[in-house]
């Protein structure tokens, strides 16, 4: 958890809840709220004039969403949904802001958090320059797998369907379970229940 829960509802944050496919917040909105999740996961996407859904982060409970656009004065450039039920500790932008500069030491663990998660943004990009599609498969699962820090193999249930897997890595579903099935037959990866472990 970036900031303590008890320091945010302590100090005027919320805890709101969704359901899945709600709209945490939508692309071109101000951003009015810091985010953190209590429970649940939730998709960072945009979807393009075609309808194709493009996500570029699925974050889970202990994290924050989009918290870097509270130090601007623009737009989300994407929306944040509810992917499963969720809980999400809100608070305003400006007691948020207040909290940091009576608490330095919180800002330094959000800027720590943040760099972080552009290191993943980073290695996420090189995915998207890949041509072949086992290699991009591999790396997101790679990616996600070392962020939420798990390390034996098949310790990692993939938490995504095959849709949402086709949206991360910009493939077709059909693809992707093309190259899910090799990867189980190679022993990359375990399927039970129609779930990916890593």
């Amino acid at each position: 958890m970036i900031v303590n829960e008890d320091l945010l509802l302590s100090s005027g944050g919320t805890v709101q809840t969704y359901a899945p496919n709600d709209i945490i917040f939508r692309e071109g909105s101000l951003p009015k709220y810091y985010f953190q999740i209590k429970k649940g996961i939730v998709k960072l996407n945009n979807y393009h004039e075609d309808g194709k859904e493009v996500i570029y982060s699925v974050p889970t409970a202990g994290h924050c969403i989009a918290e870097t656009f509270l130090f601007t004065d623009l737009s989300y450039p994407i929306n944040a949904i509810a992917m499963t039920d969720c809980e999400v500790v809100q608070m305003e932008k400006s007691r948020f802001l207040q909290l940091l500069n009576k608490f330095p030491d919180l800002l330094m663990k959000l800027s720590s958090y943040t760099a972080e998660r552009m290191y993943y943004r980073y290695i996420m990009m090189d995915v998207f320059s890949n041509m072949d599609p086992a290699v991009r498969i591999k790396k997101v699962m790679d990616n996600l797998k070392s962020f939420n820090k798990y390390v034996d193999k098949y310790s990692y249930q993939f938490p995504f369907t095959r849709k949402q897997l086709a949206s991360l890595t910009g493939l077709s579903v059909e693809t992707v379970i093309r190259v899910i099935k090799k990867m189980e037959k190679e022993e990359i990866v375990k399927i039970v229940d129609r779930r990916i472990f890593y």
